[in-house]
């Protein structure tokens, strides 16, 4: 197929996806049509806010549609209008059947993880959490499971031990957005051999999931080693961010999100969750197996600060986390 008879509808909404969509356009193909979230209210004013997704399609002035239900039957006529050969799916929700089915060369979506390893709704966060040192990303056509479609390329990323959330994300964000140009490519030419995920993994084996994270998750186990704790920490920063209970003198304990850490390794017989701190610059927590130095935290009503400007504005006698 010539490049300009591809016709391309694009789906996503956040930062993750802009990337990919700004890579597809600038490298000259036709986007006819742009499906993202729609507006929600934000903030104690309620204003409307956008996605990033909605925010750079209004400033190319490419098509949007921003449909509440997938399967209406006024978006889907919509969509089968743009007449699309192939649709791209980065950072959206879950699909019907009558959508990523309408398309003569299929739709594909962009997965923050190598498939089969880590299906769900946060990969970049579990890799982490579970202290891996390569991650990647996969391209996939859909079909009726979630994240189990037949692969088309995938990218290695390794995953450095001072990565947190937000840096891994970054570069995968730019690493994804070159793989899903590569994959437009691929199945324009008619050159993109998929390979079931089935053959990529011994069925003996458990695969690491990636579900959803809600709050009760996030907080902290300090009866885990030092290690786990640390990569606990960073797999969950800045967003939604790791917390745990700070007990003081009185019997108060003050809800304490942790975006930074570091951790050492020492055998101790402390009471995992304990706190050292000279009231000035640190603070050291007690794990099961050495300590965590807390960099960076937030209690409510109260900004992110580093431990030293944190200590200098808290003066309250601090027993242990729990």
């Amino acid at each position: 197929m010539e490049k300009q008879e591809l016709r391309i509808v694009f789906m996503g909404t956040p930062d993750f996806a802009v990337a990919s969509l700004k890579a597809i356009v600038e490298r000259g193909y036709k986007v006819v049509g742009v499906i993202t979230a729609p507006d929600k209210e934000a903030g104690r004013g309620k204003k409307i806010r956008y996605s990033a997704v909605k925010e750079y399609a209004l400033s190319t002035g490419l098509l949007l549609l921003q449909p509440d239900k997938l399967k209406n039957e006024d978006f889907l006529n919509q969509l089968r209008e743009l007449n699309a050969n192939l649709q791209v799916v980065v950072a959206f929700r879950m699909l019907p059947e009558v959508v990523w089915d309408m398309p003569e060369l299929g739709t594909f979506n962009l997965h923050a993880s190598l498939l089969p390893k880590y299906r769900g709704a946060a990969p970049i966060n579990h890799a982490i959490i579970n202290g891996e040192e390569l991650t990647g990303l996969t391209t996939f056509f859909l079909d009726k499971e979630i994240d189990t479609g037949r692969i088309i390329g995938q990218v290695q990323v390794p995953i450095d031990i001072k990565d947190n959330f937000e840096t891994l994300h970054d570069r995968l964000m730019v690493s994804g957005a070159k793989l899903v140009t590569e994959t437009i490519e691929k199945i324009r030419k008619g050159e993109a051999d998929s390979v079931s995920q089935s053959e990529l993994h011994n069925i003996n084996e458990p695969l690491p999931a990636a579900p959803k994270i809600f709050k009760p998750f996030c907080q902290i186990n300090w009866q885990k080693s030092s290690k786990e704790v640390y990569d606990f920490i960073r797999g969950l920063s800045p967003h939604p961010v790791a917390y745990s209970f700070l007990e003081i003198a009185g019997g108060d304990k003050i809800l304490t999100k942790i975006y930074s850490a570091n951790y050492e390794f020492v055998m101790h017989g402390n009471e995992p969750g304990k706190i050292f701190s000279d009231g000035k610059t640190y603070i050291k927590v007690a794990a099961k197996d050495g300590y965590i130095q807390i960099l960076e935290l937030q209690i409510p009503g109260k900004k992110r600060l580093s431990t030293g400007d944190f200590l200098r504005g808290f003066h309250e006698v601090m027993l242990r986390f729990s």
